[in-house]
């Protein structure tokens, strides 16, 4: 297992620069009153392809050799995942294939088609997944670019919190959401590098809560289908991903599924930020435990902005 360094990052953070944004960093003085913290909203929802996974996406597309690249992409993918390669394999002019769940929302399979991907239908669980892709990539012999368990991928996503410490000084904690834990071990990668002193928090949907059992267990526990409105965090942990968490996650904190649409509702009416419900459980999780952000310079990473429109979650 190669885990990925901070040369990496810094190699991924120059090849991936032409392809992604920037993204800003917000505030809002009624969250920080709220919470008692200074909130710091990393906004990946305004990335390319509408999420943080451009990142990885694009480091993994694009370090390629031409050999490997002529036989096209393929993932398994919620959503955003599947977006975001699909939006880099277009990039690069190559075929992306994209395994979905056939209850992904319709707006983020709409949009891996797109930007060109081809999208195979599996059941909602993690084994459907694996045995319907293994059937794509014996067809296609396609460059398998997994969702978070590869060390490109990884290094792609540790970009974030590098342009994050840049836009914002003295941060006491950094938290993302978990599902497979890509964000998370790229914001390990590159914190315990750069920031050793700032503390890593991730959040995770109760309903979904085996990173959190798995943290507390020491070893990893893999859900096969859980049920949560946050659907990008429903994916268990892997190897590589552990490996950051394991060593480097300062605690797992979880939200109900009330609390996560609250926490959603609250930022696209006090922020105007359109996200989706994975995105909202940082917040959630802040709100739910104060004392534990009290008074500290906190920055929030908001993962990404796919939510199907038509079916917002305070709606149902």
């Amino acid at each position: 297992m190669y885990i990925p360094t901070l040369e990496d990052m810094l190699a991924a953070r120059g090849r991936i620069e032409p392809h992604i944004h920037r993204t800003p960093v917000l505030t809002s003085r009624m969250l920080n009153e709220l919470t008692g913290a200074e909130l710091f909203f990393k906004c990946e929802s305004f990335q390319k392809a509408g999420a943080f996974k451009a990142r990885g996406a694009s480091n993994a597309v694009f370090g390629l050799s031409d050999a490997q690249a002529a036989k096209g992409v393929a993932t398994h993918s919620s959503g955003n995942h599947g977006t975001c390669l699909s939006y880099a394999a277009g990039r690069r002019g190559i075929p992306c294939t994209v395994v979905m769940p056939r209850t992904a929302p319709q707006a983020k399979k709409d949009a891996v088609r797109g930007y060109g991907g081809r999208v195979v239908e599996c059941e909602p669980s993690t084994s459907s997944r694996e045995a319907v892709f293994a059937e794509v990539v014996a067809e296609s012999g396609a460059e398998f670019v997994h969702p978070y368990n590869d060390p490109r991928v990884i290094a792609g996503q540790a970009t974030c919190s590098a342009e994050l410490i840049e836009q914002v000084a003295d941060l006491d904690a950094v938290i993302a959401p978990i599902g497979g834990g890509g964000m998370v071990s790229g914001t390990c990668l590159t914190l315990s590098n750069l920031a050793p002193a700032i503390q890593i928090y991730a959040a995770e949907p109760l309903n979904a809560d085996d990173a959190a059992r798995s943290f507390r267990a020491g070893h990893i526990i893999a859900d096969d289908a859980p049920d949560t409105v946050a659907d990008g965090l429903k994916v268990p942990l892997k190897e590589l991903t552990w490996h950051f968490v394991h060593n480097h996650v300062t605690d797992i904190l979880t939200a109900t599924e009330e609390e996560i649409v609250d926490a959603m509702k609250l930022i696209w009416k006090r922020m105007k930020i359109v996200m989706e419900p994975s995105s909202a459980v940082p917040l959630a999780t802040i709100i739910k435990n104060p004392e534990v952000f009290a008074g500290k310079r906190v920055g929030v990473i908001i993962t990404g902005g796919n939510v199907d429109l038509d079916k917002l979650p305070w709606n149902t």
